[in-house]
């Protein structure tokens, strides 16, 4: 990022520093902080709904590039912690869950991620020329949908995230 060491009193990212494909550099942004600067993130969990949705697509999409890791490590307090190492204190973290009720089916979530997900929407143009394929994720994200929906009468979907929060030591 263009900006100088020491320049902002905070960083924060809302669920989009994790869907930077090479952690150690994204986690870089702290020179950016002062001493004693505060760090925020939120982030979803590799055992989360999201861990496994991008589980569930990992088959059908295009490699990573080198080197890159999945996002939902973001989602891992361990990982966090190991990206800054020693230069954190005061480390906070909570795990929440987001309560998504939007969906009448299964079907009609998978429908949805596909056309307006961003990291669905590559997945299923990388596979647009084979039919069997698209069907085949058609079929992962729909039984995705049915092995997390704890509702009753409609879909619903708890999407779990971990908010980390932390200050740059001195």
């Amino acid at each position: 990022m263009p900006y100088p060491d020491n320049e902002f009193d905070v960083v924060l990212s809302a669920l989009g520093v994790m869907f930077a494909p090479h952690h150690q550099v994204a986690g870089r942004t702290d020179p950016r902080l002062p001493p004693c600067g505060t760090i925020g993130l939120a982030s979803w969990t590799p055992s989360g709904f999201v861990g496994h949705l991008f589980g569930t697509m990992m088959p059908y999409a295009p490699p990573p590039p080198p080197g890159a890791q999945p996002p939902p490590l973001w989602g891992s307090e361990d990982h966090v912690r190991e990206l800054f190492s020693d230069r954190l204190e005061d480390v906070h973290t909570e795990t929440r869950n987001l309560r998504l009720t939007y969906f009448a089916t299964p079907e009609a979530f998978r429908d949805y991620f596909k056309i307006n997900y961003g990291p669905t929407m590559p997945t299923y143009k990388f596979i647009a020329d084979d039919p069997d394929r698209v069907a085949a994720l058609d079929h992962d994200l729909a039984e995705l949908g049915r092995r997390f929906d704890v509702g009753t009468d409609s879909t619903m979907v708890d999407w779990e995230y971990l908010i980390f929060t932390a200050r740059k030591s001195d």
